[in-house]
């Protein structure tokens, strides 16, 4: 049996999308994020030694990381489907290198600046005394403005302009490449950042109808990006 130890806001929310797409049983096991730190509990190190979620166990066969996941039940169970369902591309053709290159951008290129841009405003709000306050409010908007800003504007363009050609990331059809890029663009909507980039916020909302992603939503409780 499946087992997918399950952090509240967290990646492995696309992780038991993925799982309801496939059509596989298996069991969530749920964390709660620490109310002070935000941070996953020490309880999760029990299960992988970095105690970070998604994580799934699959008899004696632990996995981590999202796309080591993701590839992992894609290619041990996934079974041809019906039109319109999650699809395992071929290996050697442009929907395969599309897929690849999606699944490794999530989180090797779009997601290090969003997570840095994320605890420069939390220095940002959190610094004290008011003359300390100024000088992290410099140093953050001297960082976003000459570095991290630039990086996100140029990633988030790159990828509204595929969208405009694509329906989804690997072509026609949906893809572990999907489930890979929902988190990061999800949040991003959710937290009012794709105003101008209408593709992408039509990809999320294609996502959120399916309904697969909403039995997820029902058994893995409240999804503050949802």
């Amino acid at each position: 049996m499946i087992i997918l130890h399950h952090l509240n806001n967290s990646r492995s929310q696309r992780i038991l999308w993925l799982l309801e797409e496939l059509n596989l049983e298996y069991q969530v096991k749920p964390y709660q994020r620490d109310s002070v730190t935000n941070l996953a509990p020490n309880t999760l190190t029990l299960i992988h030694p970095l105690g970070k979620s998604p994580i799934i166990t699959d008899g004696d066969i632990t996995i981590a990381e999202s796309g080591a996941i993701i590839e992992y039940l894609i290619g041990t169970y996934h079974k041809e489907s019906a039109e319109g369902q999650l699809v395992d591309p071929q290996r050697g053709n442009e929907v395969h290198r599309q897929y690849t290159y999606w699944l490794h951008f999530a989180e090797g290129t779009l997601m290090p600046p969003l997570v840095a841009k994320l605890v420069l405003d939390k220095v940002r709000t959190n610094a004290k005394p008011f003359f300390v306050k100024i000088i992290a409010n410099k140093i953050v908007d001297k960082l976003m403005a000459s570095y991290y800003g630039p990086i996100i504007a140029k990633n988030m363009d790159y990828i509204e302009s595929h969208l405009a050609h694509n329906s989804w990331f690997s072509g026609e059809e949906l893809t572990g490449a999907d489930i890979q890029m929902s988190f990061p663009l999800e949040a991003a909507v959710a937290r009012g950042n794709t105003k101008n980039f209408p593709n992408i916020t039509k990809f999320v909302e294609k996502v959120h109808a399916r309904p697969a992603y909403q039995a997820a939503l029902e058994k893995g409780g409240k999804y503050d990006y949802v």
